[in-house]
């Protein structure tokens, strides 16, 4: 029973609960800018490099062979470099939008520190000065 009490404690600390949560909303925050760069970005960026598809670009070591029926009896040998660029593409954009969130996020800690206190209330003053001129 001890150790099914420490790994519940372990379990239930705050950092691994806090982690988890990171993990699950990180997971979610990849897949929307993953989709942005797939839907929107690179479309624009095939366009304007002359309609490429970056995912399609392979240099071809061996080609496919063709059995006597037509049909494929060994797949082609391809380095499928276009995959490799997008993902280094998908990994630039989504490191910059993460870069510009916790940027936002800083400047919002930042603002939220810098705010001046509250002038307290009229009555906690007259409280304040009733107990001053109550210690002469």
């Amino acid at each position: 029973m001890g150790m099914i009490n420490e790994f519940k404690e372990f379990a239930m600390k705050g950092n691994v609960v806090d982690l988890a949560v990171g993990v699950i909303i990180g997971s979610a925050f990849g897949k929307i800018v993953s989709s942005l760069v797939d839907g929107v970005i690179m479309p624009i960026i095939g366009n304007l490099a002359g309609g490429v598809n970056f995912s399609d670009l392979a240099y071809v070591l061996q080609d496919a062979v063709l059995g006597p029926d037509g049909k494929e009896t060994a797949a082609a040998v391809a380095i499928k470099y276009g995959a490799f660029l997008q993902t280094i593409i998908d990994f630039t954009i989504i490191a910059f939008v993460l870069f510009m969130v916790i940027k936002v996020m800083n400047r919002l800690k930042k603002a939220e520190a810098a705010a001046p206190p509250a002038e307290p209330a009229e009555d906690v003053l007259l409280l304040r000065e009733i107990r001053d001129s109550l210690k002469k």
